[in-house]
């Protein structure tokens, strides 16, 4: 029965994603699902992409948590953002998403980015309409959460590794990073950023812009 419960869940979360997908295509805005575990650098990562784009790009962004909206009051001097708290849940959803949409002026935005709730397992399984999804991991949780909860960087059509300033200082093995990554999805790019320093997220910033031409 819950197996059924379940399915039923994905199955009207998908019909549902798809809708705003179609929405959002032909509005002409191109969608990015961030996706990594609390702390990992999210919140940092857009303020510095949003930044970069900001000048040539309208953006917008849903923002999702359990509770406050401090994430969403660091984005909002880039971009238009809503904060959507999801009061104890581990994900976005559908529905979440197309409530923020509401709630959102889309006039003129290209990209729209969402920064889900920061968790490695529940908010993979979810269509929220997007176009792309993203996976960040920052050294200080180690190299073995990539076998650990393999789903998202399977699925993931880019990876970050953030934070590569503290490989000096912690124990992270990038060798077994890349062998546990390429086991499982042998093409995704992969870009070593510190989020803090733009320089080095040059990389990111170009495939972010080459994908969204598509």
């Amino acid at each position: 029965m819950r197996v059924d419960v379940v399915h039923n869940v994905l199955k009207l979360n998908d019909a549902l994603a798809a809708q705003i997908r179609a929405r959002l295509h032909a509005a002409g805005i191109f969608t990015l699902n961030v996706i990594s575990a609390p702390g990992s650098g999210k919140t940092t990562l857009l303020e510095r992409t949003l930044a970069h784009f900001g000048a040539e790009i309208g953006q917008a962004v849903i923002v999702g948590d359990l509770a406050t909206s401090r994430d969403a009051e660091r984005l909002a001097p880039f971009a238009r953002a809503v904060q959507v708290n999801t009061d104890g849940g581990c994900h976005l959803d559908a529905a979440m998403v197309a409530n923020a949409l509401e709630a959102l002026d889309l006039t003129g935005v290209e990209l729209l980015w969402v920064e889900n709730v920061g968790n490695l397992v529940c908010p993979v399984g979810f269509d929220l309409g997007h176009d792309v999804k993203v996976g960040l991991l920052s050294v200080p949780e180690g190299e073995d959460k990539v076998a650990k909860y393999p789903r998202l960087w399977r699925e993931a059509d880019a990876v970050l590794l953030n934070k590569v300033d503290l490989l000096p200082y912690v124990s992270f093995d990038r060798e077994r990073f890349y062998a546990d990554l390429r086991a499982i999805n042998e093409t995704v790019p992969v870009f070593e950023v510190q989020a803090t320093t733009a320089e080095t997220l040059r990389g990111w910033f170009e495939w972010v812009a080459a994908a969204r031409a598509g």
